[in-house]
């Protein structure tokens, strides 16, 4: 089973420091629902792992971002496709949870839920570095795009070793779906 890993805001919608608070602030990136119907369409499984400290903090409520993840879904399925899931931390750094990246607690949740056999072969998309160090510390790969906070993380420097960097989220989506079509005719011979 083949399935990449999505952060949310910053890689598929546009972030904000206020936080994402209502279905009116979720504006999607250019490029990005392409990029999940193409992955979708390559046979990979969609997953989105997501950091949601503005629950926690109180900043909306559960049925808001219900609704943020409703327009999600309806704009991935009117254009061919469907998220397989969304798997989302509610706590604040201050609640030391397990779940929250950096550390990969979702990650290995999303490996357990899908029976994930090889995490090294995993890919995580992200544009922050808890992103990168979370399916890092789980044992995947780490691809970092320039959208949302990308380009400060990038300019901060430190990335894990075998970071990929791309422009954004449909040209990440385009590498790792070329790499898997190499792998399998290497397979096939």
């Amino acid at each position: 089973m083949k399935i990449i890993i999505l952060d949310r805001d910053g890689v598929i919608n546009q972030d904000s420091d206020k936080y994402v608070k209502n279905v009116d602030e979720f504006v999607f990136i250019p490029g990005s629902v392409d990029a999940i119907v193409n992955l979708r369409q390559a046979g990979f499984k969609v997953v989105i792992c997501t950091n949601q400290s503005g629950l926690g903090r109180g900043l909306f409520s559960m049925e808001d971002l219900n609704k943020i993840h409703e327009k999600l879904h309806k704009a991935i399925e009117e254009a061919g496709a469907y998220i397989d899931a969304i798997i989302f931390c509610p706590h604040t750094p201050e609640d030391k949870c397990e779940c929250r990246k950096p550390l990969p607690g979702m990650i290995f949740d999303i490996c357990d839920r899908f029976h994930v056999e090889d995490i090294s072969k995993l890919y995580m998309i992200g544009d922050s570095m808890r992103d990168l160090l979370a399916i890092t510390a789980a044992g995947g790969t780490p691809i970092l795009v320039k959208t949302g906070n990308g380009k400060k993380t990038l300019a901060k420097g430190g990335l894990p070793e075998d970071t990929m960097v791309f422009d954004d989220l449909l040209a990440a989506s385009e590498y790792v779906i070329e790499q898997d079509r190499e792998e399998r005719y290497w397979n096939e011979m």
